[in-house]
């Protein structure tokens, strides 16, 4: 089973870029597809960007598109979220998740993903 260890959250301004990674170990990185989600106070966890075993296989949620970007490194075992142009809605904890697949699409939903991190808060203020 893989482990995941996200860092990078922090606190911005509106209008500000911060670029969070996601370390992983204990397994072959590049037999999983990787998801970013976040989890706002009161919110239910929900899908933010995810990259299949293809690098070309990424989707976006529509309040990010154009605003984040997902990429991997499977030397490094790392998945990065960068984010620009952030805006007080994007608060919240991000977390990173794996899933071991076959195929090479990304997916979409928290029910798709069996390996998560602990989570990296990231604050946007306005």
């Amino acid at each position: 089973q893989v482990q995941l260890v996200e860092s990078g959250g922090g606190l911005v301004q509106s209008g500000g870029s911060l670029r969070l990674s996601c370390a992983a170990s204990g397994d072959t990185f590049s037999r999983y597809a990787m998801g970013w989600f976040r989890q706002a106070p009161g919110k239910e966890r929900e899908f933010v960007s995810g990259i299949g075993r293809s690098f070309s296989s990424t989707g976006y949620a529509d309040s990010v598109k154009g605003r984040f970007t997902i990429s991997r490194d499977n030397a490094k075992e790392t998945v990065y979220l960068q984010m620009n142009s952030l805006k007080p809605e994007d608060t919240a904890v991000y977390y990173c998740a794996a899933s071991w697949v076959l195929g090479i699409d990304y997916l979409a939903r928290t029910s798709d993903y069996n390996a998560w991190g602990q989570g990296t808060q990231v604050t946007v203020s306005s």
